[in-house]
């Protein structure tokens, strides 16, 4: 058996796995998200183990007998996220996530030194982890002064589960900090932002065994033998090795808090001008580039807490059938925006309105809102050099067939929806544990899933959302005039 432990923004799931992959069972643990300051995003290291313990706890409580058999553990998890630990390994302060924006003049700053580009590959985004710690250093030098070890979310579990100061290459990536063509830190861009190699976890690939399972953590969960925690992935990395994106021309969409469009490559392929974001892959050798939006199925999750109904309940007013976008355009800059536009004061906003608009119109225009947003993202794509043929998709927000349709016809591309089961970051995990417990080859293991449907493009509304997407950039272009 193996385990496959996904840290995401809103939960932890923990997901098991046979030799064969079959799925066993999987549980899940929410958490939430402190935003002390507008533009803010923080959670306590300790709730990201306390919903680990109670999605590990929920398994050995109905699956006694698979997790006793579990040889290898698999990480994922959300990226760029600051963790800042003392000499004794305690957490400095909370960790300052993906989505937190506060460091904007510090990456302005970064970016503008031609070294990160041309090392990391890639903009320094108000994301990033490096900006993070110069603004650290510049607003609580106290704590800057004794950070000890930087982690990312994933890697403090790891911390917690083996006693290892580890980091994969994909996550590892997203820090401005990594030589990712290299694949190795960067002496120069860590001394750039006033730290030291001694701070970085040590480096592994995804698919190397990066330490073993305590013993006293075994033996809570009825876990016999040595278990091996594998490098892991950062949560898009690891989504592509669940749906098997790994050789070159392949891509899914992803619709999770977030947004993400991800084409898997075999050789390195910087474009940092377009703000596509070029990792290296959860596999050695293989790199991903991908478009990011920051709110995706969060910005559906917004309009349903503003209706006040659940989400589900506003897609089910709208029925199966796409129709035009209406003359109310959504900008889904709720927190900003990355790919292409670098933005991290851009605010969302809905524009058109007028008194005969209803609820419904209101929420067509959000799936729209980011289908365009997601088109933004292959227009960046291609002037990076990726095109693509097709999607799978991904992601809570990928069960809404009408979005994948709108999806679909805005990107122009066909959209592969998986048959029913798991395709998520937590079965990457689980697979990435296996690969690291019995050195199994990645093209056996990595296999995409079955196909239950391809959802075409509507045709005969290609011209519309054209037509569209057209004044939703005018639109983006007037917001910033």
């Amino acid at each position: 058996m193996y385990l496959g432990i996904d840290l995401g923004t809103s939960g932890v799931k923990a997901l098991l796995i046979a030799n064969d992959q079959t799925v066993i069972a999987s549980a899940t643990a929410p958490m939430t998200v402190s935003r002390p300051h507008p533009g803010w995003s923080e959670q306590a290291p300790a709730d990201w183990i306390a919903a680990t313990e109670t999605a590990l706890d929920a398994l050995r409580r109905d699956h006694a007998a698979g997790l006793s058999a579990v040889r290898g553990i698999g990480l994922s998890g959300q990226m760029h996220g600051a963790t800042l630990l003392d000499g004794a390994d305690e957490p400095l302060r909370p960790c300052i996530l993906w989505n937190d924006t506060r460091s904007h003049a510090q990456a302005a700053r970064l970016d503008a030194d031609p070294r990160f580009r041309a090392l990391s590959g890639n903009i320094v985004f108000p994301g990033f982890t490096a900006p993070k710690l110069v603004w650290v250093r510049e607003n609580e030098p106290d704590i800057f002064a004794r950070v000890a070890k930087v982690l990312l979310p994933k890697d403090y579990l790891r911390l917690w589960l083996s006693g290892e100061h580890a980091c994969d290459m994909s996550d590892a990536a997203g820090t401005s900090w990594l030589d990712v063509g290299k694949r190795a830190w960067s002496g120069e861009l860590l001394d750039a932002t006033g730290m030291t190699a001694a701070q970085m976890p040590r480096l592994v690939e995804g698919t190397d065994a990066s330490g073993t399972l305590r013993p006293e953590l075994a033996a809570r969960w009825g876990m016999t033998g040595p278990v091996i925690v594998a490098g892991g992935a950062g949560d898009n990395a690891a989504s592509a090795i669940g749906t098997g994106t790994i050789a070159a021309g392949e891509a899914f969409v992803s619709l999770g808090t977030s947004g993400v469009l991800f084409a898997a490559n075999e050789r390195y392929l910087p474009n940092p001008e377009s703000a596509v974001h070029t990792f290296c892959h959860a596999l050695p050798g293989r790199w991903h580039q991908m478009g990011v939006i920051l709110s995706a199925a969060a910005a559906l999750d917004w309009w349903a807490g503003i209706a006040r109904v659940a989400p589900a309940e506003l897609m089910a007013e709208l029925g199966d059938s796409l129709e035009a976008p209406s003359a109310v355009s959504f900008l889904p800059y709720l927190s900003g925006e990355r790919t292409p536009h670098n933005d991290a004061d851009i605010r969302g906003a809905f524009i058109g309105l007028s008194h005969d608009h209803d609820r419904a119109l209101l929420t067509r225009a959000v799936l729209d809102g980011v289908a365009f947003a997601l088109k933004d993202c292959q227009e960046a794509l291609k002037v990076a050099g990726t095109q693509l043929k097709a999607v799978t998709a991904v992601g809570g927000g990928s069960r809404g067939r009408l979005w994948l349709k709108a999806i679909a016809t805005a990107l122009d591309l066909p959209v592969v929806v998986p048959a029913q089961g798991e395709t998520g970051a937590a079965l990457g995990a689980a697979r990435l544990g296996l690969i690291a417990a019995t050195g199994a080859d990645p093209e056996t293991v990595c296999l995409p899933p079955e196909t239950q449907a391809t959802i075409e493009p509507v045709a005969d509304l290609r011209g519309a959302y054209d037509e569209a997407y057209g004044r939703y950039r005018a639109l983006y272009c007037a917001l910033k005039a």
